[in-house]
């Protein structure tokens, strides 16, 4: 079983302000364990590349919310690995 390691925050519960940097983290290890390397590198590469244009939660000093961050890592996903669909 793999999951980010956190506690439980109930008082964030449905306010899009949690940080997903964590769930991102935790599959880029279970591609590890599973075998796949690279893939688990161009994950961590694409959640880099979001976090340095700035669009993080307030936890890291911005103002970007869970849904926000996680749409932007998708695309960046998309852009670095050549997926041309949504």
């Amino acid at each position: 079983m793999f999951e980010p390691i956190h506690g439980s925050a109930f008082d964030i519960t449905g306010k899009g302000v949690a940080n997903p940097v964590g769930t991102f983290w935790t599959a880029a290890e279970m591609l590890v364990w599973l075998g796949e390397k690279e893939a688990s590198e161009k994950l961590l590469e694409c959640v880099e590349n979001v976090c340095e244009m700035g669009i993080v939660t307030a936890d890291l000093g911005g103002k970007a919310g869970t849904k926000g961050v996680t749409e932007k890592v998708g695309e960046e996903i998309r852009r670095v690995c050549g997926g041309g669909g949504k």
